[in-house]
């Protein structure tokens, strides 16, 4: 239960804030897209709520841990959507966040995005990387040779 509560404490403070307060702010107070854009801002923001929900759910289920750096999972995840990527967390808020742009026709959230996937590819890369590498050896280095850092790669051996 109590990682429950961390899990969701996490959720709700940082992707919260990210893909939820943060898009609010700087759009202000501009007019919602109708039609086809909100259609697809719905299915954008859809797409990336299920993804992170899932994922946040293996990691607690599966991985014995939350999303938080200083309480990651004890165990290397790779089921539910970490099948196909090894970011699905980052790329669920990345979609919400397109989500936003697309239901307030804002370039400035399309921009926002561009910031965030470069903030998030240098953590990735300088931080969590390196860290899964020492904490999970060979078994890290197996499951990153199949699976993309981002988009699903069709891999070898792999159905």
């Amino acid at each position: 239960m109590m990682l429950i509560l961390r899990v969701t404490l996490f959720t709700v403070v940082v992707p919260g804030t990210v893909a939820g307060l943060l898009p609010f702010l700087i759009v202000g107070d501009r007019a919602v897209a109708g039609g086809a854009s909100l259609g697809l801002a719905c299915g954008l923001f859809a797409f990336g709520l299920v993804i992170y929900l899932r994922s946040a759910r293996d990691f607690a289920v599966f991985g014995s841990g939350t999303p938080a750096p200083m309480d990651a999972p004890k165990r290397l995840v790779t089921r539910g959507f970490y099948r196909y990527t090894r970011n699905p967390m980052y790329v669920a808020v990345l979609a919400m966040v397109m989500g936003w742009a697309t239901l307030f026709g804002a370039a400035v959230l399309v921009g926002y995005a561009i910031l965030l996937f470069v903030v998030f590819s240098l953590f990735i890369r300088l931080y969590e990387e390196p860290r899964l590498v020492r904490e999970f050896g060979e078994e890290y280095a197996t499951y990153s040779s199949e699976v993309g850092r981002w988009l699903p790669r069709r891999s070898r051996g792999r159905v």
